[in-house]
């Protein structure tokens, strides 16, 4: 059955549009990033801005104030929406681990059948070249990929995200490579949009002020809203106009949030910085990446299959599991075969000898006995197979002439010992 991508995704993204939209499992956090951005805008525009509109006689230029503030906060949600409903740079899960990467270690290795047998290892870290100096990057279980330099996994979206600066809870997004331009331009306009209602509000205060000939407290009275919202816009800057100066120096150094925090006591050279000039030219003027995802691409279900028990065991084997365990459930399961195909299949097994007579091949008296002989006789020829088989391969296997008489097929590997006995 064929489902698009956003369908059987990994992560914990939310798709809108049928994956056309892309956020963070936090995305509703936005509905209180956008109250606080349009609330205090509408009420500018009522008490404040409406009342300038013939402050300024030449052509009414009064008007401008409230268009511009109009136009303006639209600006400032557009970049809102490109900041979080995008993708940040997600890079696409792996199904199974690098196998070039797997390698043996003769160091360690593991006595499996009386021989050494090197044991299989992973790197969990490699050395990669960016310019000209090495740095290690490290290998992600969830992701099952060697993440690339910068490249950090997010634990609430659960994706690796490349040149990952943080998760942002008020734009429900990851901020990455492909989203990091839009949430600066963002975070600096609504720093200059509250700047700007800020200053509009203190005129509104003035022109009040002139116009009654009285105190600024009066004209504060005058207008409580204008005071609400300079208070507003004041506390606003401290978040956003401190988050625009740190990543006015983040970009500059071409540093990440992430890297930041994380590498600061560390005194490592940082070999991204190109000079002040070529970091902001990287940021702002460089071509923002196509996604490496196509969320709406039509992919195949995985189907679960039923695990076989020679599968397990042989996984358990692989894995460096006890071998004696599985020579065990190998034994019990071969005597419980054996036991079958006397106990169901004597008669026939039977009748095809006689039926064959001389006109088949002479059979032996040990290949008559394995299959016709009595009860008490199975063990002994079972006890000389298993130590013959177990000398040979380190597993025991069932007599060839016993296979070849009986009417066990491949089927057997699906046989447990429980279902074997009844």
């Amino acid at each position: 059955m064929e489902k698009r991508v956003y369908e059987v995704w990994k992560g914990s993204n939310k798709f809108v549009l049928g994956g056309r939209l892309i956020f963070g499992p936090d995305a509703r956090s936005l509905l209180v990033t956008l109250l606080l951005i349009i609330v205090p805008v509408i009420i500018f525009c009522v008490f404040v801005a409406r009342h300038l509109r013939h402050a300024f006689s030449p052509y009414n230029a009064g008007y401008a104030i409230l268009v511009v503030a109009i136009v303006f906060t639209i600006y400032v949600l557009i970049l809102l929406f490109l900041t979080s409903a995008r993708d940040p740079g997600i890079i696409p899960r792996n199904s199974h681990p690098p196998e070039e990467e797997f390698r043996y270690d003769s160091s360690v290795s593991a006595e499996i059948g009386g021989r050494q047998t090197p044991s299989l290892q992973f790197p969990r870290t490699k050395e990669v070249m960016v310019n000209g100096i090495s740095v290690r990057v490290k290998y992600c279980d969830t992701c099952m990929l060697y993440r690339p330099p910068r490249c950090s996994h997010c634990s609430i979206c659960n994706n690796c995200v490349e040149r990952f600066d943080h998760h942002c809870p008020w734009v429900g997004q990851c901020i990455g490579l492909r989203n990091y331009r839009y949430f600066f331009m963002f975070v600096s306009s609504a720093t200059l949009l509250c700047i700007y209602v800020f200053s509009m509000s203190a005129l509104y205060i003035k022109v009040l002020k002139d116009d009654h000939r009285g105190t600024v407290w009066k004209a504060m009275k005058e207008s409580p809203p204008s005071v609400i919202l300079m208070v507003y816009c004041f506390i606003s800057l401290w978040f956003v106009g401190g988050l625009t100066g740190f990543h006015l120096y983040l970009i500059g150094t071409n540093q990440t949030t992430y890297e930041n925090f994380r590498y600061r006591a560390d005194n490592r050279i940082n070999v991204y910085n190109r000079g002040c000039p070529s970091n902001f030219l990287e940021v702002f003027c460089t071509k923002i990446k196509p996604s490496k995802n196509n969320f709406r691409a039509l992919v195949q279900a995985e189907v679960s299959r039923p695990t076989l028990p020679s599968t397990r065991e042989a996984e358990a084997e692989d894995l460096g599991g006890d071998p004696r365990s599985k020579v065990e459930d190998d034994l019990e399961i071969g005597e419980d075969l054996l036991k079958i195909s006397q106990r169901r299949n004597i008669e026939e097994i039977d009748e095809d000898i006689r039926s064959r007579g001389s006109n088949g091949p002479p059979h032996t008296t040990l290949e008559v006995d394995s299959v016709l002989g009595s009860d008490h006789r199975a063990p002994t020829i079972r006890s000389d197979t298993r130590h013959s088989s177990w000398g040979r391969s380190g597993s025991w296997e069932i007599a060839p002439d016993v296979l070849a008489n009986s009417t066990v097929t491949e089927s057997r590997s699906y046989i447990t010992p429980k279902e074997a006995r009844q």
